[in-house]
């Protein structure tokens, strides 16, 4: 209930600010990989739904923390309560707006980058992201590799393991936009 609450109010948010189509994800998969001695970790979230405006190029997304999946069941519990303390902090979001002017209405391959706000573990911080958006019969592809951080965040990984989890966590987004439809 309450993710259809905030994916209402995003909505909302996007149709009284622009005049343009809004789309919306029909599949989304973010994605993150750490390389360590002992296992990598690796997780995937494919529940998100980022919104996008192609009259002001804003793209949101709201990702809840605990629908990211695991390998292992002690990971995701780890990760929820020791690293992301997903009682405190349920989401990770992201409110940016693609830098380049795109002719939406063009079929190819956009090389973009977006800058936003990326709010995770209660800090807030400006990031850019380099990716793409693909164009095809009117559905948007969008694609992203980033690193985040964990220090940035204060997500405090605990000495035991901390020199096993990497500095740096490689970020992978996919999702595939359709328009939204009113009823």
């Amino acid at each position: 209930m309450k993710k259809l609450l905030f994916f209402s109010i995003v909505l909302f948010a996007f149709f009284t600010k622009s005049e343009g189509q809004i789309y919306i994800a029909d599949s989304c998969r973010v994605s993150f990989f750490s390389a360590a001695t002992i296992e990598n970790i690796t997780a995937v979230n494919s529940l998100s739904k980022p919104v996008m405006s192609t009259a002001t190029g804003d793209i949101q997304i709201s990702i809840t923390n605990e629908d990211f999946i695991f390998k292992s069941k002690l990971m995701q519990e780890h990760f929820n309560e020791d690293y992301m303390e997903s009682d405190k902090y349920p989401h990770i979001i992201f409110k940016g707006k693609v830098n380049e002017k795109i002719d939406y209405t063009k079929e190819g391959v956009n090389n973009v980058t977006v800058t936003g706000t990326m709010d995770m573990h209660g800090i807030q911080k400006t990031i850019t992201i380099a990716g793409t958006i693909t164009i095809q019969n009117g559905i948007f592809f969008l694609t992203a590799k980033f690193d985040v951080k964990p220090a940035d965040y204060k997500i405090k990984i605990p000495s035991v393991i901390g020199s096993d989890v990497a500095e740096k966590i490689a970020i992978s987004f996919t999702s595939t936009m359709k328009p939204y439809k009113t009823q």
